[in-house]
């Protein structure tokens, strides 16, 4: 790993635990306006305010928000997309570049490869040119690793364990995927992949404390983080959300800390 590439990955984890709070506000693009991200100003000043590492997100969102900004704050520009809920087939296209990044200020950048996907060939293609990119000029790049065959659900062990070490022989330097759902596979996980690995929360739930029990088992197994949205964002109180959310990652609190907190 180059310095350059070494100085960003330490804007995104914290020295001190070697874990990441991230922040994925990269909705928007996908399925438009949302409670919780049509206030891009107002959100980053909560992930400022609440102690998140970083935040992974599109360059609209960073134009609106860019005041907001401090420099505790690391930014993970995603360059892949190109669908929306309207239509798309839900394909990986590349719609902006490693050096686009490098002008919005980005600690590093990412992008979705789809294991078992028809066009698996070429999503894995176009995140190893982009990981060539990162290598060039010393950029983080995060791989969100998903894996699906028929009948294969997005938290299954063996699709996710493959996903993750495929994504990192690819060239990520970080992999977001799915918790498992239990402690015992996400080491797996976490074991056959040379890279940290964060959880991703996936669609908005009414259960806090499943959503803090996922984390918090995430990380006893040895995961690096989280890179979570809707979960935290559209919650009644963010700031308080990211905060409880450091406590698990980096303070070691337990679900019921948590729980206490919000």
């Amino acid at each position: 790993m180059n310095t350059g590439k070494t100085i960003r990955m330490n804007s995104i984890f914290r020295k001190d635990t070697g874990k990441s709070v991230i922040v994925a506000i990269d909705h928007g693009g996908i399925a438009g306006p949302m409670e919780g991200i049509n206030d891009p100003g107002k959100l980053i000043e909560d992930c400022v305010a609440g102690g998140a590492d970083g935040v992974l997100t599109t360059r609209g969102f960073v134009r609106a928000a860019e005041g907001a900004f401090d420099k505790s704050l690391g930014l993970i520009l995603r360059l892949t997309g190109g669908f929306t809920i309207l239509g798309g087939g839900f394909e990986e296209e590349l719609i902006t570049s490693t050096e686009t990044a490098l002008r919005y200020g980005a600690a590093g950048t990412a992008v979705t490869v789809k294991f078992g996907h028809s066009r698996e060939g070429d999503f894995t293609r176009q995140a190893s040119l982009i990981a060539d990119k990162s290598e060039e000029w010393g950029l983080p790049l995060m791989i969100e690793a998903m894996a699906k065959q028929k009948d294969m659900k997005p938290t299954d062990s063996m699709g996710i364990k493959l996903a993750s070490r495929a994504a990192a022989e690819i060239g990520a330097d970080i992999v977001k995927t799915y918790y498992t759902g239990d402690p015992d596979s996400f080491a797996e996980v976490v074991a056959g992949c040379m890279v940290p690995v964060v959880i991703l929360g996936g669609a908005k739930t009414d259960s806090i404390e499943d959503v803090f029990a996922d984390v918090y088992y995430s990380i006893q197994a040895g995961g690096s983080g989280i890179a979570i949205g809707r979960n935290i964002w559209q919650h009644k109180n963010t700031r308080a959300m990211i905060e409880a959310m450091s406590g698990l990652v980096h303070e070691g609190w337990s679900v019921k800390q948590a729980l206490t907190y919000i």
